[in-house]
C-alpha cells in the first residue's frame, strides 16, 4: 500500500518551491498519530520556498491528527475544514498558515472509483 502522506511530503520537499505559497512564509509541524506512534513532520515555507523535515522543531502552527485523516485530505476525500469543524484535529499556533496550506491539497472528488457521484452530488441525482 502507498503511503500517500509520505509521497505528499516527499514531493514537496522535492519541489523546493511552491508558487501557490509565493507570498507565504511560516513553519508548520505535522504531528500524525497511527496507533501508538506519532509521526512528525516539520514544513518550512519562505516566501514559497519549501523544505520539509523529519523532526519535532519548533512552529509557528502545529496540527495534530491521525495520519488517516490527513490521507483522506491529501486524496480529496475529506474536507480540510469540514474535519476542523467537527474537531477531528487540533490546531495550535498560526491557524492562517493552515488554511494557506491547504491551497495544496486538492479538491474535492466529484466521481468516486466506481464512476458514481459522490458525496453531496449523489443525493441530488
Amino acid at each position: 500500500m502507498t503511503d500517500i502522506v509520505r509521497e505528499f511530503f516527499e514531493k514537496l520537499a522535492a519541489r523546493g518551491h511552491e508558487p501557490l505559497l509565493h507570498m507565504v512564509s511560516g513553519s508548520l509541524r505535522f504531528e500524525l498519530s497511527a496507533g501508538a506512534r506519532i509521526e512528525p513532520w516539520q514544513v518550512a515555507i519562505k516566501r514559497g520556498d519549501v523544505t520539509v523535515a523529519r523532526d519535532g522543531a519548533k512552529a509557528d502552527c502545529v496540527v495534530q491528527c491521525e495520519k488517516e485523516l490527513l490521507a483522506r485530505m491529501l486524496t480529496g476525500r475529506e474536507n480540510a475544514w469540514t474535519a476542523y469543524l467537527r474537531e477531528e484535529y487540533e490546531v495550535q499556533g498560526a491557524i492562517g498558515l493552515l488554511v494557506v496550506f491547504q491551497r495544496l491539497f486538492p479538491g474535492p472528488q466529484a466521481v468516486d472509483q466506481t464512476g458514481q457521484a459522490a458525496g453531496y452530488a449523489r443525493r441530488w441525482r
